[in-house]
């Protein structure tokens, strides 16, 4: 391998040596390098084109001109493309080769797609790169370096290690001043890995003083590129290129100022290839603002009514979808007009959902304690579920009696029949207090003033059925006649009902030892003549709720004890 290395440095050399005695204008290695056969392509070309066109920004913001002309997928000439490089109006030189050759046929004949793709993210992208760079002052042609980093892809991660749009490596970005930890990586974040991509490159041409070596140690490092210059010969008198170190260069930095010439050459020239351009299909205007408390994505999503999707694409820096504004104040970047309803809404939005997405300050270690509260009726059933360590000496029946429960329960729950030292145990204690008189009446009085509320927001409780079938045709004559509207006191249409009754003859008049069937009232707080027990029922609440007492509910129900179960009928009235 160092024989073929150093055969080739051998050749090269004299090649260059005899075109320049010869004709120093035509021949340089950097128009008459040939492909290698291990060429390496940029991890770049192996992007998932599938899962990129599943971005939200391409899916809502842009489309394809499916109407470009696709006829126009020429077989470009050496001379043509080495003619439309040469037009470009760049700072950086677009030499032609036939390495650049290939790059240019992979993007515009096998990886067509991409260069799709990557266009209709550029829509959202480029302006962002070039105001960064502008900014540092270098040339408005390295905003295509992130085409063949990361595919225009904020959350690509190299096998190397390297992430974000610029594909900075850890100790580079923390050396621009990046953060970059569990909660935020700036180098996913467009502007601000933009706007130090930008100082770095400015830094590395300031070092160089050219610019193919200062993309040249973008890729593989400063020291990669000065152990080459150093290898090839450069010193202070003889100033050299990327082209003249090129066979000292590691691999695959050999194809990146190559690639870079030829995504230069793809982003603009991708219509004479019949690749369908990028349309907007509306524009997206962004703004920012500083957040000042700890948000999570859902939560802007739910107040503002915005999909959390287009959240995460704005800002891809946050990794756990969620903003750390209570550590220092981070940008959240939203559409310009979203930004406005955020700072009217933030106080609803920290506070939505907040137990959901708070973090503890303090947390006491569970006991294993559980505690549960249950309303049964006159009682309150408290049952608490505990941890016991078994010591030596215990006994089921010692245990039991700490804890005032039963041998029979501790089994039970446990599912055991013998005690080991040194084994947690569950221990479960049920106990039942009955309710005093005023709290019986405090929570009647609650849950008339809940229903008289539901009431007065028009939710009206299902009043339960009557239950007719003990009652006399007298009876059910004048129960019908009072569920009647009253004319008098209404515009209710008139309405004729026939009853049929067991004799034809007419009923005799009541006497007044006769007791009056009460009438159903349709107002709040209305008492009908029987009633449906229901969950959490009591004898007295039932009598305090319809106006009388337990005694007659007893008397009237032929009840012997103060036993009710959910869904009997009691007579009331």
């Amino acid at each position: 391998m160092i024989k073929q290395l150093l055969a080739t440095i051998t050749l090269t050399a004299a090649a260059i040596t005899s075109g320049v005695a010869q004709n120093p204008s035509v021949l340089s290695l950097k128009h008459s390098l040939e492909p290698a056969d291990n060429i390496v392509f940029p991890e770049s070309f192996e992007a998932d084109t599938h899962k990129l066109l599943e971005n939200w920004y391409l899916r809502n913001y842009v489309e394809l001109d499916r109407n470009a002309d696709r006829s126009a997928n020429e077989e470009a000439t050496d001379e043509v493309i080495k003619k439309r490089l040469a037009d470009l109006p760049t700072v950086v030189e677009m030499p032609y080769n036939s390495i650049v050759r290939s790059y240019i046929d992979m993007y515009t004949q096998r990886r067509r797609t991409l260069v799709e793709t990557m266009l209709g993210m550029s829509l959202y992208y480029m302006p962002i790169f070039e105001e960064a760079l502008e900014r540092e002052g270098v040339p408005l042609e390295l905003k295509y370096l992130p085409v063949i980093e990361s595919a225009l892809d904020p959350n690509a991660v190299s096998k190397a290690g390297a992430t974000g749009l610029w594909q900075f490596m850890i100790p580079t970005a923390r050396g621009l001043g990046m953060e970059i930890n569990s909660l935020v990586d700036e180098r996913r974040d467009p502007y601000r890995s933009s706007a130090m991509a930008a100082r770095y490159l400015r830094q590395l041409h300031d070092i160089y003083n050219d610019w193919s070596l200062a993309i040249a140690a973008y890729n593989c490092g400063p020291g990669n590129v000065n152990k080459a210059l150093r290898r090839a010969g450069g010193d202070e008198n003889r100033k050299l290129d990327f082209w003249d170190i090129y066979p000292f260069l590691p691999t695959e930095t050999r194809g990146y100022v190559p690639v870079f010439i030829a995504a230069n050459y793809v982003m603009n020239y991708y219509p004479e290839h019949g690749i369908s351009p990028a349309l907007a299909k509306r524009p997206l205007v962004v703004d920012s603002v500083h957040v000042n408390h700890r948000v999570h994505f859902q939560q802007i999503a739910d107040v503002l009514n915005i999909p959390v999707e287009e959240i995460k694409v704005l800002n891809p820096q946050y990794r756990e979808n969620y903003i750390p504004g209570d550590l220092k104040p981070y940008p959240l970047v939203l559409p310009s007009k979203q930004v406005y309803c955020y700072l009217m809404s933030e106080d609803s939005i920290v506070h939505h959902n907040e137990q959901l997405y708070a973090r503890r300050l303090t947390v006491d270690p569970s006991t294993g304690e559980v505690a549960s509260v249950k309303d049964d009726g006159e009682y309150t059933v408290t049952t608490k579920t505990q941890l016991h360590k078994v010591r030596k000496g215990e006994t089921f029946n010692s245990i039991a009696r700490k804890y005032g429960t039963t041998v029979a329960s501790i089994k039970n729950v446990n599912g055991i029949s013998k005690l080991k030292r040194g084994s947690t145990i569950k221990i479960v204690t049920t106990k039942r207090v009955k309710k005093t008189a005023e709290e019986i009446a405090a929570q009647v009085e609650r849950e008339d003033s809940m229903a008289v509320a539901q009431a007065a927001q028009g939710i009206e409780e299902t009043e339960s059925p009557v239950d007719n079938k003990d009652l006399s045709d007298q009876e059910l004559l004048e129960n019908l006649e009072n569920e009647m509207p009253d004319a008098e006191s209404s515009d209710a249409p008139k309405k004729t009902t026939v009853v049929p009754t067991k004799k034809e003859t007419t009923p005799a008049k009541k006497t007044t030892t006769e007791k009056p069937v009460q009438k159903k009232q349709t107002t709040t707080g209305s008492v009908a003549a029987t009633y449906t027990v229901k969950k959490g029922d009591s004898l007295y609440r039932i009598a305090k709720s319809n106006g009388t007492t337990v005694e007659k509910i007893k008397a009237l129900n032929g009840l012997k004890s103060d036993a009710i179960s959910i869904g009997q009928k009691l007579r009331v009235k």
